[in-house]
């Protein structure tokens, strides 16, 4: 069964120790300023990965800034955070109280660039941290559903210049997707700002 996330007031009905959704968290103007900039000067990559046996090639592009690898023999070249990047570090440990030290974005070209079910590997080894979330561009459905039971799903549209905080807890007990759509969508980047030491 799914679920959507707001009633008809637009509040979280998710208990908030999983997560935080501030829309609005950079004005329209500013996101969409952002966006540009980020589609013409990120260098821009795509990688194999191994799923279930089978190597295939990621159906969206990727970039990684940071002091270090996201997480050990990961293939992403590390690259030293902008100043724009930096700016949208800082604002985000103002709202949240967590200092990230590293990024990374990926590009939905379309409604065909998704991501698969997963929850995300440590950046700290053996730790689950908080991970920030920024979304630029094409509104687009965030799914989770528990690890332990796949029939409870949520779903959340992240819009254009929201703010999404994962608490740890959710990458530890559940799974989160973003579908493909046969639903014509032009551009999105997600910035996930992420912890890689304690």
């Amino acid at each position: 069964m799914q679920f959507k996330l707001f009633d008809d007031q637009q509040q979280l009905r998710l208990p908030q120790h999983l997560m935080q959704y501030t829309p609005g968290f950079i004005n329209e103007s500013e996101a969409s300023r952002l966006l540009k900039l980020f589609l013409t000067t990120v260098p821009w990559e795509q990688h194999k990965v191994i799923m279930y046996d089978k190597e295939i090639v990621t159906p969206r592009l990727c970039a990684w800034y940071g002091p270090r690898p996201i997480r050990e023999n990961d293939v992403r070249t590390p690259r030293p955070m902008t100043a724009e990047l930096q700016s949208l570090r800082q604002r985000i440990m103002v709202v949240t109280g967590i200092r990230f030290d590293g990024v990374l974005l990926n590009y939905y070209r379309d409604g065909n660039d998704s991501v698969a079910w997963h929850a995300d590997k440590d950046t700290i080894p053996g730790v689950k941290t908080d991970i920030a979330s920024v979304s630029l561009g094409q509104v687009r459905n965030f799914d989770f559903r528990s690890k332990d039971n796949h029939s409870q799903r949520y779903s959340i549209a992240l819009e254009h210049g929201s703010l999404l905080l994962m608490k740890a807890d959710l990458q530890k007990y559940w799974e989160h997707r973003i579908a493909k759509s046969s639903t014509p969508m032009t551009a999105r980047i997600n910035l996930t700002f992420r912890k890689t030491h304690v």
